[in-house]
């Protein structure tokens, strides 16, 4: 059981690292007033491969596993879901963030020739504030679907027992 687990701990790792991404390169991209199908692309990719190295060497559903128990939630409560979404959250997007604001700065100091008139704090802050809101809701929805999926696909009908 603990193999299958594991399996299915990449499984989702994988499925929620490219949810993640795609959605944040595309919220980045799109909140930036500077939308182009090629800075998206490139976001993505940086952002999966990121977002895949995250998940494959952070072990996210045995952390929040852990961490819920040390509060004494429940699994499958909203409390521990919010719980769980938050710590994932905390995990994966500062990191993802970061990078696509930074590929994005420094796109347009090179586009400016060095002369752009943007400051990366702001602009970091700015893109964290929106990609931590838009990352919560997105694992808060899809990791229980995610799981709820996997769970069955790899034959375990009854986790609880």
């Amino acid at each position: 059981m603990d193999d299958q687990m594991k399996k299915i701990g990449r499984q989702m790792a994988i499925r929620m690292g490219i949810l993640m991404s795609f959605c944040l390169s595309l919220v980045g991209t799109l909140t930036s007033g500077h939308f182009t199908i090629p800075g998206f692309v490139v976001s993505f990719i940086i952002s999966s491969v990121i977002s895949l190295i995250i998940c494959l060497v952070i072990p996210v559903g045995k952390i929040t596993f852990v961490l819920c128990n040390k509060l004494g939630l429940k699994r499958e409560t909203i409390g521990a879901r919010v719980f769980e979404s938050l710590i994932s959250d905390i995990i994966f997007t500062p990191v993802m963030t970061f990078a696509m604001v930074g590929l994005a700065y420094f796109m347009a100091l090179k586009q400016s020739g060095g002369m752009a008139q943007i400051s990366f704090g702001p602009m970091f802050l700015k893109s964290l504030f929106i990609c931590f809101v838009v990352g919560f809701f997105l694992i808060f929805i899809f990791q229980p679907m995610f799981l709820k999926h996997l769970m069955k696909k790899n034959g375990i009908t009854n986790p609880k027992e």
